[in-house]
């Protein structure tokens, strides 16, 4: 195969519009633009959020500014000084921790976090652990199992 014999693939690329060369084409006159009015002149576009001068939105709401990551993870968290509820031993879960009320729920992922001290070997599930709540959690004798 040579450079000169490449082309796309059917339906690939497309003939860009061509508009203002006469009625006949379909795109003349006011050349898909309509009728008059600030978007019909030549540079004539509004800048996004702009409202007519009536006041904006992003002006009426300011909580509404910034950005809203619909993929992050919301996690239930439980400081390793907690555990001191559970005996020596024990495994600790999500539903564990529910009985013991030191959540409400267990429909979020869990995360141990490193605050306070562990004086007993446990072994926690959970969905994460930070890096400090771990190692207490190792030092102690217990271990810990990403669910």
């Amino acid at each position: 195969m040579k450079e000169h014999e490449l082309f796309p693939s059917p339906g690939a690329s497309k003939n860009r519009k061509r508009v203002g060369r006469g009625d006949a084409s379909g795109h003349g006159n006011y050349s898909g633009r309509g009728y008059k009015g600030q978007k019909a002149r030549a540079g004539g576009r509004i800048r996004p959020g702009f409202e007519g001068g009536q006041n904006p939105l992003i002006k009426k709401l300011p909580q509404k500014r910034g950005f809203h990551n619909p993929f992050r993870v919301e996690y239930d968290v439980v400081n390793i000084g907690d555990l001191k509820v559970f005996d020596s031993g024990a495994v600790v879960d999500a539903d564990s921790l529910v009985s013991a009320r030191l959540l409400k729920s267990a429909s979020r992922p869990l995360k141990i976090l490193g605050g306070g001290e562990l004086d007993r070997a446990l072994t926690v599930k959970a969905a994460a652990f930070s890096a400090e709540a771990k190692a207490k959690i190792e030092a102690a004798g217990g271990k810990t199992e990403v669910v």
